[in-house]
């Protein structure tokens, strides 16, 4: 009976280890190389008129006031398309003839990230600069000028620097010009135009900020061509390691749905243990332990054996770190004590929770005791009646060096007692 207890050990000790190294990639790793498109922009500042204004009239050289929203979609880091609306008001400077006149515009632009072409992020990731143009329609007004509204079209070309802020805002400074089609009065709104088919003439100059919309961790305005092939290569990688067969059956780990298999044991083309009987042990470990040590005391010394392993700590279900949900390829910890529960009614078992010394003593504790929880509602969802068990949280595990990321992956576990 020793001899199969140590042989029983010895295997499922290299089948909780193995239980270790496999790891599931993340749906947030895979689009890593994914952006966000939609912005925001909101922009205040300054104009002047360079043509189309009536003799004797003049506005200052920085004339207030400015404003234009616009919304913005990039369909790669390198060119997107812009709506936006702006508004001016042009008034007198000192010692001129009095006027007030307002300009409302909207326009469809195109966008093409300069710094993304030019590929500032080698040397920088927190400068851009973006360059803007295209067409749209105007209204002029004026108080005490002409009677009506002034339509007119117009075509922009315009430059706008950018510094990061954050990953959600940025701090911009443009600078804009304007030239305007089918005018038919000049800026002032107290003469008439008569500069030809292409009359007036605007700069505008504002500072303002952009607002990045999504839920990725960057603006298409912010990745280049370094995030793209961080994220091929996190790719390939993933694809190597799916490809590892980490419990060497044959079966790669990208398929496997058990890639933790006893060495040596057959498994199906899913990478499991074949246990055509349903009692957890793999058919051709069952088949060898009958030949070895005899068929007839089979089911008193199992049922001996499998208490003796579940008190000495050979069976666990292990945790990754800083979190309460098994680890999925470890629940087979839980269905060896299911299984024995199931087998032997009137037993009970004690659930135990421990985490690794990474963190403050306090929380440490709070993890164990919700990882012995979150183990019982699973075995309680299993079949077995909560009155049978009891779960405890023992805290940090220092039995092995804090300083071993590999060490500490084999005490964020919970354990079992049975009585």
């Amino acid at each position: 009976m020793k001899k199969k207890f140590a042989s029983l050990s010895l295997l499922l000790l290299s089948f909780a280890a193995s239980a270790q190294d496999m790891s599931t990639p993340t749906k947030k790793t895979l689009e890593k190389d994914q952006f966000d498109k939609w912005s925001i922009e909101l922009n205040g500042g300054v104009n002047k008129p360079l043509r189309a204004m009536t003799a004797g009239y003049s506005t200052a050289t920085l004339n207030p006031f400015h404003a234009d929203l616009g919304a913005r979609y990039m369909f790669s880091p390198k060119f997107g398309l812009k709506l936006d609306f702006g508004y001016d008001k042009f008034q007198e400077r000192d010692n001129t003839a009095p006027f007030e006149s307002k300009l409302i515009r909207t326009s469809l632009q195109g966008v093409i990230n300069v710094g993304r072409a030019l590929n500032f992020e080698t040397w920088t990731n927190t400068i851009g600069l973006l360059a803007h143009g295209g067409f749209g329609v105007s209204q002029l007004s004026a108080d005490n000028g002409f009677k009506g509204k002034d339509y007119m079209g117009h075509g922009i070309l315009g430059l706008t620097g950018q510094i990061k802020l954050s990953n959600s805002v940025a701090l911009t400074g443009d600078l804009s010009g304007l030239v305007y089609g089918r005018q038919n009065y000049n800026f002032d709104g107290k003469g008439i135009a008569h500069t030809g088919s292409l009359d007036g003439v605007t700069l505008n100059a504002s500072v303002g900020l952009t607002f990045y919309l999504g839920k990725k961790e960057k603006h298409a305005d912010w990745v280049g061509d370094a995030d793209k092939y961080d994220a091929l290569e996190q790719r390939v990688g993933l694809i190597e390691t799916g490809l590892i067969d980490s419990d060497k059956d044959g079966v790669a780990d990208l398929y496997d749905l058990e890639p933790n298999s006893i060495a040596g044991v057959a498994v199906n083309t899913k990478g499991q243990s074949i246990d055509n009987n349903k009692n957890g042990v793999p058919d051709e470990l069952e088949s060898y332990l009958d030949k070895k040590y005899g068929q007839n005391t089979n089911t008193t010394v199992t049922n001996s054996t499998v208490e003796e392993l579940i008190n000495g700590g050979y069976v666990n279900v292990y945790f990754d770190f800083n979190s309460s949900k098994p680890i999925n390829s470890s629940l087979s910890g839980v269905d060896f004590l299911v299984k024995y529960l199931k087998n032997n009614p009137s037993k009970k078992a004690d659930i135990i929770g421990y985490a690794d010394e990474v963190g403050s003593s306090s929380y440490n504790q709070q993890l164990s005791q919700k990882r012995a929880e979150a183990v019982k509602s699973i075995v309680i969802n299993a079949g077995i009646d909560a009155s049978r068990l009891t779960v405890k949280g023992n805290g940090e595990d220092a039995s092995v060096n804090k300083n071993s990321q590999q060490a500490r992956q084999i005490v964020r576990r919970v354990t079992f007692q049975v009585k």
